[in-house]
């Protein structure tokens, strides 16, 4: 290598050395908003759609969003018969649920990506400890008052349509 080409390719990585060192004003990245987020008090109520399970039909809030799930229904100390949530997991799982903050029981539904229940389960108010799915292919998690399942006699198996059709075609991207 010529003196030249020699003195070219120092500046070239004395240039690139310094173009990659921090300047005193960076800041560092921050950490995603709801990453971390733990809620404190109960959120307001979500913009619901109509599903319909068999003969019955109930305007179910939707938790689309990181926070609005994590919040889900914490806090609420009162489930009217007519109230619930729908949880839309994104990408089929074994759903894991838990009332951490939740002072009122509730059963839930886990259902498959077509809108199949495939789990009912009780929840106990303020466990902490998960109920995890027994299949990894649950999408969405429908959380009513305790005992509505059986009181209206919906089972495994019944499927859960909306207003546009299919459960996945009902509801609108968060």
């Amino acid at each position: 290598m010529n003196k030249i080409n020699a003195i070219t390719m120092v500046c070239l990585a004395a240039a690139t050395f310094v173009g990659c060192s921090k300047t005193e004003t960076a800041k560092p990245a921050a950490p995603p908003p709801d990453r971390y987020y733990m809620p404190t008090q109960a959120q307001p109520k979500l913009p619901t759609i109509k599903i319909y399970l068999g003969a019955e039909v109930l305007d179910t809030e939707l938790a689309l969003t990181p926070r609005q799930e994590a919040t889900g229904m914490m806090f609420r100390t009162n489930i009217p018969e007519d109230d619930s949530m729908l949880f839309d997991l994104h990408v089929p799982q074994a759903a894991s649920f838990w009332m951490t903050n939740c002072p009122v029981s509730e059963s839930a539904a886990y259902i498959s990506p077509d809108g199949v229940i495939e789990e009912i389960h009780h929840f106990e108010k303020n466990d902490s400890i998960p109920v995890v799915a027994t299949n990894n292919n649950i999408l969405f998690v429908l959380e009513t008052a305790d005992g509505w399942f059986a009181r209206h006699n919906i089972s495994v198996g019944t499927v859960i349509r909306g207003e546009k059709g299919s459960l996945p075609e009902s509801i609108p991207p968060p």
